[in-house]
């Protein structure tokens, strides 16, 4: 299986609960994780933010699906750059600030 096939079915089992799910963090994360702020996504246990950022890049506002893969190595690069924007900005949305900055490392490629 290639690497998008795996990160598709990767992802597609980590969000089969849909995008509402509470990841045992806090009440704020009880909210749809489009309305997250940039603060709370920091909260997050480092191990967790890769997901949330798959998510972000992968679904839209409305937690409908964009994109039929993500790439893995691509999330990877970008989950510290998103941790430091949201430290800059913590009341950022959370899902914006994902798509801004895929947006800008889609313009260095």
């Amino acid at each position: 299986m290639s690497l998008n096939g795996m990160a598709s079915v990767i992802l597609a089992g980590a969000f089969l609960a849909g995008p509402t799910v509470a990841f045992g963090q806090s009440a704020a994360a009880q909210k749809p994780l489009a309305k997250m702020t940039c603060e709370e996504f920091v909260g997050f246990d480092d191990s967790f933010k890769p997901k949330l950022v798959y998510w972000g890049v992968a679904y839209g506002r409305d937690g409908k699906p964009e994109s039929a893969g993500v790439n893995v190595a691509g999330i990877e690069r970008i989950v510290p750059i998103v941790v430091e924007s949201c430290k800059m900005a913590p009341r950022e949305s959370f899902w914006e600030r994902v798509k801004a900055e895929v947006k800008m490392l889609e313009k260095k490629l």
